[in-house]
């Protein structure tokens, strides 16, 4: 996919809720040049109610609050999450995105990776659902009890939902950096394996400290 660029007539028709579902690189280059920073902060604020959301699972997340409290936590704390996990990653993007010679600037890459937070919009009404009618099911880790009917349509939405969600990151991450596809899957690719590796070794050395002290 090339880079794309567009025109005046073609920035009239970009709704980037809907668009960047099969147009990520238009979308991109609409929020770059044509949207604020803020109206960024706005789409990545709707798009991680979602992703807080799914990430209720197995929590154990304060069971005996109420669903309304939970469902109110996740509004609250997305803008925050969101501006903090996208600064970080437009960071990590802009550094990496100068090996494949990308010519982003980081406002531009925070404005486009606002984009990839959009697909976890469908998932709001899925959580939800199984948020007020089975908080046990969806946050308790050791729940024992019949699956809900709303289980398995979420699974699927969320597994969709993640892979269209990448896709949007390299789409977006490119248009940004005005590379390709495969430069900017690569840059992308390359710090979260070097983030991986970091975290793995720090989680062994906590756990190796652990089982020392409590050898000694």
């Amino acid at each position: 996919m090339e880079n794309y660029k567009d025109t005046p007539q073609d920035r009239q028709n970009v709704n980037p809720f809907l668009h960047v579902w099969m147009h990520p690189k238009q979308t991109a280059r609409f929020m770059i040049d044509v949207k604020s920073t803020g109206f960024a902060i706005l789409v990545l604020s709707i798009g991680y109610i979602g992703s807080l959301l799914s990430g209720l699972i197995e929590s154990n997340f304060m069971p005996e609050l109420s669903p309304w409290i939970i469902a109110l936590f996740c509004v609250i704390l997305a803008p925050i999450v969101g501006i903090i996990g996208t600064a970080i990653s437009a960071f990590i993007f802009w550094i990496f995105g100068k090996l494949f010679k990308g010519t982003a600037t980081f406002s531009g890459l925070f404005k486009a990776l606002s984009l990839s937070a959009v697909p976890f919009i469908a998932l709001i009404p899925f959580y939800l659902i199984w948020l007020f009618t089975s908080p046990e099911s969806l946050m308790d880790a050791n729940f024992i009890g019949s699956i809900p009917w709303i289980f398995w349509p979420t699974l699927l939405a969320t597994l969709v939902v993640t892979i269209w969600s990448v896709v949007v990151t390299v789409g977006v991450v490119g248009e940004a950096h005005q590379v390709s596809n495969w430069k900017a899957f690569f840059t992308i690719f390359i710090p979260t394996i070097i983030l991986g590796i970091v975290f793995f070794i720090l989680i062994m050395v906590l756990v190796i400290g652990i089982i020392g002290v409590g050898l000694m």
